[in-house]
């Protein structure tokens, strides 16, 4: 895939405190890429380079080819970002901010702004007053602005902050179809990690301003040879004071219904019949997948205690 944003060695140093510590990454055309880490981390100072708001005191972006800190205006004219809310005269319509918006760059026609608007699914409010609007609405209408000077690159640092579940769906629909059907790179900073996980391609995980991991969604969230089954066992402390005697190594936890444990499939027969000898009911075995967000915890709790050692 061809790449349109790339990081390379970017620190940031701020009063002699290294904040973002060498990190490089690349992101490509037609994908979303999730940049996650806990508070603190340094995601937005990390989209506030990428943007401009905020000088790179070593190593460098480039967006479309053009460097942020020698081409400044080359490189900023392919995103398009919202940065925390978006900012609207509330007092105008949407109609009338995306007007106001056009006249700062070129080339903007009616027909453009139309058909964003359409994009974005705000034709039938569009005349009415950003004051009127919901949040969901308000987050769309930035949606719209960014794109009105067809962007190579869409930046949304906590796009679903405060909606509700069907806004967030929204937003995340749209993200989808912009990367799918206009071949946009989408950066996207969020704390939903479900989301994220339905969202995006690919991920990037930066703990303490290092990057931990870039992956897959599908790859990071099934990494390792063992999955986590739930077994459905009475009685349940039994089943776990044998599992300790007989495995310790093995992680076991108590569920709702019983035990789970993590372990390879080929594992499974001899558990079993370790259960079965001993008088403990079977009522069922299940796979229960991991998330996101179960690995990401995984990951940066991993990553906390290597730094602390």
């Amino acid at each position: 895939m061809e790449s349109i944003v790339e990081l390379k060695e970017v620190t940031k140093v701020i009063k002699g405190r290294t904040i973002i510590d060498q990190i490089s990454f690349r992101v490509n055309k037609g994908e979303v890429f999730g940049f996650l880490g806990p508070n603190g981390a340094g995601k937005t100072t990390t989209i506030r380079m990428i943007v401009g708001l905020m000088g790179i005191t070593s190593g460098d972006i480039t967006i479309g080819g053009y460097s942020i800190k020698s081409q400044f205006e080359e490189a900023v004219g392919h995103i398009g970002a919202i940065v925390e809310n978006p900012e609207m005269y509330k007092f105008l319509t949407g109609y009338q901010n995306l007007v106001h918006y056009a006249r700062m760059s070129k080339g903007i026609s009616k027909d453009k702004i139309a058909e964003t608007v359409e994009l974005v699914g705000l034709s039938e409010r569009i005349h009415d007053k950003v004051k009127t609007y919901s949040l969901g609405m308000r987050q769309r209408l930035g949606l719209a602005q960014c794109l009105l000077h067809d962007p190579a690159v869409l930046i949304l640092d906590e796009p679903t902050n405060g909606l509700d579940p069907a806004g967030i769906r929204e937003i995340r629909d749209y993200v989808r179809l912009l990367a799918r059907e206009k071949n946009m790179a989408v950066i996207v900073s969020s704390h939903l990690l479900s989301e994220m996980e339905m969202m995006c391609d690919r991920i990037g995980i930066i703990q303490d301003g290092r990057l931990v991991d870039v992956q897959r969604v599908n790859e990071f969230v099934h990494e390792g040879t063992e999955v986590t089954y739930e077994l459905e066992v009475i009685p349940a402390e039994k089943a776990m004071i044998l599992l300790t005697v007989h495995h310790p190594n093995l992680k076991a936890n108590h569920s709702r219904n019983g035990l789970t444990v993590e372990l390879s499939k080929e594992e499974i027969p001899n558990l079993v019949k370790l259960l079965v000898a001993d008088d403990i009911s079977i009522f069922g075995i299940k796979e229960v997948g991991k998330t996101l967000e179960d690995r990401f915890l995984e990951v940066t709790s991993e990553k906390e205690v290597a730094l602390r050692g």
